[in-house]
């Protein structure tokens, strides 16, 4: 599982030229089931996804996709996360034993 932050860049100004395509591709891993969440980084900061069913590369190949991360409007951190233990309701998360 991973969490990727997307944090605000140099290129922060043409956000507004992107969005569109960004959302798309939000959209995009939704849709494909390796986004579980998308959401903002308070105040106003970047963004946030969490994304499983995915090995490191594939994620960085989606990522690298973002138009947002190809026009530097923001910078990505991928955090790749090993679950030990969930709530019952994310339990599909936690790999067998």
């Amino acid at each position: 599982m991973f969490i990727v932050l997307l944090r605000f860049a140099e290129n922060k100004a043409a956000a507004g030229e992107h969005l569109p395509g960004h959302q798309r591709w939000i959209e995009q891993g939704l849709d494909d089931q390796v986004f579980l969440l998308a959401g903002g980084i308070q105040p106003g900061l970047g963004g946030v996804l969490l994304a499983h069913n995915m090995s490191l590369s594939q994620v960085q190949e989606r990522v690298a996709a973002d138009p947002f991360v190809a026009h530097r409007v923001v910078d990505a951190e991928i955090l790749q996360i090993a679950p030990g233990m969930a709530d019952p309701r994310l339990n599909f998360l936690v790999p067998a034993r």
